[in-house]
């Protein structure tokens, strides 16, 4: 029961930082006929049986409310925020439930940094004080100071060699030509466990990276992209936010092709989203912060089923 009130202050704080910010609340479906294509995510789904579709119509449980709030977004609503129940299949452990609460917003007129400084003054709000300034480290900075290795200039082998200098085991079938899968081994098994107490915001990830932020052109490009962990724990990931229709498009179809080239379900691209950036989607910049670990971190817990109620074994 303790863990329940506390629950509803962080809820009540959430909503009290952004009603003072006048943010607006919305709702959007659950369900969708389209489905997240990122190749890192697996959907669930479930079938419609209807007067408007008496042969079933498959309906997919959304894995983050990002593209319907980008539908608003590009009608008008200005800046929004969102707290839901997400899902995603195949995610158990100690820091992970299939179904889980997400809290999205968007702010209209802001980059990445600004939504930084934001996601900072919401942590504080949420712990009732005033707490350190968070350490923001790039992408590039931290491997080097942690791993001792340019993630931009190293190939796949000097990546397996820091694998093997720092103890990491490597998991078989990892690609010979493809260093990203080898920078995401570092960033779990040496980068995280580095990085100490308190918050940490990386940001400016290689380009390849991007999902649906906006990449600046350079030498190299970077993805106008951050995410924030707090005492070494992955809790919000935000973006300088894609605008263009056709660059979006292609990435989306690059995600099918590499599910394609895994043996992984192809799910329908959201056309509906497509279209509302090609109307325009206005300036902004975006975030999901995963409220159970926020919960987690206020109460102290180590483990998710420590502060939700019901988790899915006992759902």
């Amino acid at each position: 029961m303790d863990q329940l009130r506390r629950r509803a202050e962080v809820l009540n704080a959430i909503r009290d930082f952004f009603r003072a910010r006048d943010v607006l609340e919305v709702d959007t479906p659950v369900l969708s006929v389209a489905a997240a294509t990122d190749p890192a995510l697996a959907s669930l789904q479930t079938c419609y049986t209807g007067p408007d579709a008496p042969h079933g119509r498959t309906l997919y449980l959304h894995t983050s409310p990002e593209l319907a709030m980008k539908r608003l977004l590009a009608a008008g609503s200005g800046s929004i925020y969102q707290v839901c129940k997400v899902f995603r299949d195949g995610e158990r452990g100690r820091r992970h439930n299939p179904e889980f609460t997400l809290l999205e917003w968007y702010r209209t007129g802001f980059d990445h940094h600004r939504l930084m400084d934001e996601v900072e003054a919401l942590l504080g709000a949420v712990a009732g004080r005033a707490l350190p300034a968070a350490a923001r480290w790039t992408y590039r900075d931290l491997f080097i100071a942690v791993a001792d290795v340019d993630p931009f200039a190293a190939d796949v082998s000097a990546l397996a060699r820091c694998a093997d200098r720092h103890g990491v085991s490597v998991p078989l079938g990892m690609p010979l030509s493809e260093p990203d899968p080898w920078l995401d081994l570092l960033l779990t098994h040496v980068v995280e466990p580095g990085l100490g107490p308190g918050p940490v915001f990386v940001y400016d990830y290689p380009a390849t990276q991007a999902a649906l932020a906006r990449v600046r052109p350079g030498e190299p490009p970077l993805a106008e992209r951050f995410e924030l962990y707090l005492d070494g724990i992955e809790l919000a990931n935000g973006f300088h936010e894609l605008a263009d229709a056709a660059e979006q498009r292609r990435r989306l179809e690059g995600d099918l092709a590499r599910r394609r080239a895994d043996g992984a379900p192809e799910p329908p691209i959201d056309e509906r989203f497509l279209a509302a950036l090609e109307y325009g989607l206005p300036d902004c910049a975006g975030v999901a912060l995963g409220v159970d670990r926020l919960v987690m971190w206020t109460a102290g817990a180590s483990a998710i089923d420590q502060v939700i109620a019901f988790p899915v074994d006992r759902a």
